[in-house]
């Protein structure tokens, strides 16, 4: 069997914003082909640890490591899913137009969208399943949809690593299902770490889950117990695992 390449690796780090440490001695390893699940109480260091892998945050201590390399000089290979969209509600912009958005960095620097942009939106609406949506006005549409869109928005991009924060904290549960189904078929080729709120949900799907309340700990699903849930949301978490394996 071929090793899998480490996608994300994350050692001993430590973040703190201007106060007590939010994350503490945080050790991870997302290597390709995985789907992390990433839960935790509220304001327990969940999106910070996304934003530190992302890059647009940078640890007190420890060392990360995307790709093989510094977060910033790997973000072309990520695209990522914020859990509500950074588009004003009343502006009139279509579907398409959002996604064709996460086209901007392989885009020319002056002029249109190439042909190749818009066939790559096609593609990525196809996947997201919203091609009947294209000419619709964003803002229109239902809290659900919207995702979809968002994450044709960042799948247009080809992306090696997905991360989604949220994604879907504000729609129902037969909703949440269907994204869920989707993104456990785009992990197939795209490693995926993905910040929730639903341990129960998401453990259906996932490969791995983080429990984050300021340290860490990581397990194959199967093996969280009521323990470590208690341990994450009701008190400090101790690491237990410092690399995660199938």
């Amino acid at each position: 069997m071929n090793k899998k390449e480490t996608v994300v690796e994350v050692s001993h780090v430590d973040f703190a914003y201007d106060g007590p440490l939010v994350l503490e001695d945080i050790t991870l390893t997302v290597e390709e082909g995985d789907f992390l699940g990433v839960v935790g109480p509220n304001g327990s260091g969940k999106t910070t640890l996304l934003k530190i892998i992302l890059g647009l945050l940078h640890p007190m201590r420890g060392q990360v490591r995307v790709f093989g390399q510094a977060p910033e000089k790997a973000r072309h290979l990520i695209s990522y899913v914020p859990q509500h969209a950074d588009l004003d509600a009343s502006f009139p912009i279509s579907v398409m137009d959002v996604v064709l958005i996460g086209r901007l960095r392989k885009a020319p620097a002056l002029g249109r969208y190439r042909k190749s942009d818009r066939q790559a939106a096609e593609e990525a609406m196809r996947e997201a399943e919203i091609e009947t949506l294209r000419n619709r006005r964003f803002g229109t549409l239902s809290g659900g949809q919207k995702q979809r869109v968002l994450m044709a928005r960042a799948l247009v991009g080809k992306p090696e690593l997905l991360l989604l924060d949220e994604p879907t904290a504000s729609i129902d549960g037969r909703v949440e299902q269907g994204i869920y189904e989707l993104l456990e078929k785009l992990n197939e080729r795209v490693t995926i770490v993905l910040v929730s709120h639903d341990l129960g949900f998401i453990s259906t799907y996932v490969n791995h889950v983080a429990c984050v309340n300021r340290r860490l700990v990581c397990n194959p699903t199967r093996q969280i117990t009521g323990d470590v849930i208690e341990a994450c949301y009701g008190g400090p978490v101790h690491m237990l695992k410092h690399k995660c394996e199938l």
